[in-house]
């Protein structure tokens, strides 16, 4: 057996414990931190000892979010070149470093696809796809020299499957494109010591699936098509995202998780 397998093997079964999760010493940049899913994944990195920068556009908001969790912020527009700039150029001011990236922004579109303007879908692109690309790759000069580093893209099971219910093949087609893209950015980096993976969340509430979660009707058809009979609840996203952000997940990259119920299994 080679000499250098032998020493990695050491060097694992010396990690196995539950320090493999703790983030303390990590600082970790969340956007579309001002609510819903973003609070909560930021909650759950602080709680994991990370210095968490909360990042979105709403001051208000975001400011009330940071206060809850004792939590540094950023206000700027991740769609945007300067917004994405000014954000990465303000964590290295404060911190010097960047160790987790977690690509949360996102914004949708929902109509049939006959309907949705070219500037629309564009719109949506923008946000979903093409910020987490320059986002990825701005933090990587920085990641890639200390040779450690790990990238979150927060995709949907709507860029795994189609959805009837819900027209809005903008929204698919971006997290389609973010899934693909998490797997092209982890085969360039991963030898590197920059891990890239996502996450796919099923039916969470959020300001963005608010419509979905006012009425009886459209819960119970998650019920009905779920094989757990039910949405995810506030704080089942978080295990998936500290295990991927974390020396627990060492050895992946290039993977999506689906916290989902079991909605892509059938």
């Amino acid at each position: 057996m080679p000499r250098n397998l032998v020493n990695n093997n050491q060097h694992n079964s010396d990690c196995v414990g539950l320090s493999q999760f703790s983030l303390v010493g990590r600082v970790a940049i969340v956007t579309g931190a001002s609510s819903g899913l973003g609070v909560q994944i930021s909650r759950a990195l602080s709680e994991a000892g990370a210095d968490v920068i909360l990042a979105a556009r709403r001051k208000e908001k975001l400011a009330n979010a940071a206060e809850e969790l004792n939590c540094k912020f950023v206000v700027c527009d991740v769609s945007t070149t300067d917004g994405r700039k000014f954000l990465i150029d303000e964590v290295i001011n404060l911190h010097g470093k960047i160790d987790i990236l977690i690509n949360n922004a996102g914004t949708s579109s929902t109509m049939p696809a006959e309907n949705e303007s070219e500037e629309g879908f564009r719109a949506v692109l923008e946000t979903n796809l093409l910020a987490p690309f320059e986002l990825s790759k701005m933090a990587a000069h920085y990641m890639l020299p200390q040779g450690s580093g790990s990238i979150i893209n927060i995709a949907s099971v709507l860029g795994l499957v189609g959805n009837l219910r819900i027209p809005d093949a903008a929204y698919s087609s971006s997290k389609g494109g973010l899934i693909n893209l998490t797997r092209e950015l982890a085969a360039q980096w991963s030898s590197r010591g920059v891990r890239v993976n996502a996450v796919a969340p099923g039916y969470f509430e959020s300001e963005m699936t608010a419509t979905m979660f006012d009425n009886n009707k459209s819960i119970d058809w998650i019920a009905r098509h779920d094989p757990m009979g039910r949405p995810g609840r506030p704080g089942e996203l978080n295990g998936a995202v500290i295990f991927l952000a974390s020396d627990a997940s060492s050895y992946v990259t290039g993977q999506v998780l689906a916290v989902d119920g079991g909605w892509t299994s059938v």
